[in-house]
């Protein structure tokens, strides 16, 4: 059931729960911390209004930055101001920020500890109808390799809105990750964001394996959870919002708990939660895990619901990747 300790939605199953992109939680993210923070800047590239900084431009101009489609320049403009005293937010798609400008982030944004936070959206399969070449589905892998460096990937707009406040208040180079398309409230106004610690959003008697999911698959995952426990198969769920530094203590409890992890990601694989997890279990509690996510292949154009499926991350699979893991239980 439902963990209420984290007061999450109760209408999160109805056909009509609320729906809101995690990309508004940026925007409103961003509002907070103009109005209590006086030296956060917001720089943008050519995408304003897609990336939902665009109220933050129309109050503050004095400390917003239209850079034009130039993400390598914005990457160190941003360096610049985030060693002077300021902390910026650079926001563009994924696939160019922190895709496309990669090597200016690391050297002079990474390198010289800048406080700058990229935020990096419409990234995974979310993207949709744009197809591969906007559906960053690399960003965490890339991101998560640089010293440091802390990752956030928020499940819905709520946690979006709280990263966004907490990175601004906090020095220091971070990467949001956010998506484009309206995705259920898991959370409400009233849930507590603690950053680096994992939450458990689904507990059970007994568990059978545990989901380790990120961003707004921690819906599907919940919603299969829901749908294992009728069919008898307990399992638990938990939230990783932080990639980086992962919760290594609640990876290794739960693992010892359960013997069996599946981890749930809108991202290759490779080098994403599932790969951080890996690496927490193979030098502290080797166990049977299972993957969800895309396998070594790029997206396609089609509408979320026909990507899931078609790449195996939908709740069906996150199913069928449960009762595998608990078949190979030792």
């Amino acid at each position: 059931m439902l963990n209420q300790e984290f007061k999450l939605n109760e209408k999160l199953f109805d056909q009509d729960v609320e729906k809101v992109a995690t990309r508004a939680g940026y925007g409103e993210g961003l509002m907070a911390l103009g109005e209590s923070n006086p030296n956060v800047v917001v720089l943008s590239a050519d995408l304003t209004e897609s990336v939902k900084a665009n109220k933050f431009a129309e109050k503050y101009p004095d400390r917003f930055f239209e850079m034009g489609v130039a993400e390598q320049n914005m990457a160190a403009v941003a360096a610049g101001l985030g060693v002077t005293s300021k902390t910026a937010f650079i926001s563009s798609y994924a696939t160019f920020s922190p895709g496309r400008n990669w090597e200016q982030l690391r050297t002079t944004v990474v390198y010289n500890d800048a406080d700058v936070k990229i935020a990096g959206h419409h990234a995974g399969l979310m993207t949709g109808p744009d197809g591969a070449t906007h559906q960053a589905t690399e960003d965490i892998a890339i991101t998560r390799t640089w010293p440091k460096m802390r990752v956030i990937v928020p499940c819905d707009a709520h946690q979006a809105s709280k990263a966004t406040f907490y990175s601004g208040n906090t020095y220091g180079p971070f990467y949001l990750r956010f998506t484009r398309d309206n995705t259920p409230q898991i959370t409400t106004i009233d849930t507590p964001f603690d950053f680096g610690k994992a939450q458990t959003f689904w507990i059970t008697e007994n568990p059978k394996a545990a989901l380790f999911a990120t961003g707004y698959m921690v819906y599907h995952a919940l919603v299969a959870a829901k749908e294992l426990e009728d069919e008898g198969i307990n399992v638990l769920v938990t939230n990783f919002h932080t990639i980086k530094p992962i919760d290594e203590e609640a990876i290794i409890n739960i693992a010892k708990e359960t013997e069996a992890i599946v981890s749930v990601e809108d991202h290759q694989v490779d080098g994403g939660l599932g790969s951080a997890v890996a690496e927490v279990l193979a030098k502290n509690h080797p166990t049977v895990q299972e993957f969800v996510g895309l396998q070594n292949t790029f997206g396609e154009s089609g509408t979320i619901g026909e990507l899931l499926s078609k790449y195996k991350m939908d709740k069906d699979a996150i199913k069928e990747a449960v009762k595998k893991a608990i078949s190979r239980k030792v």
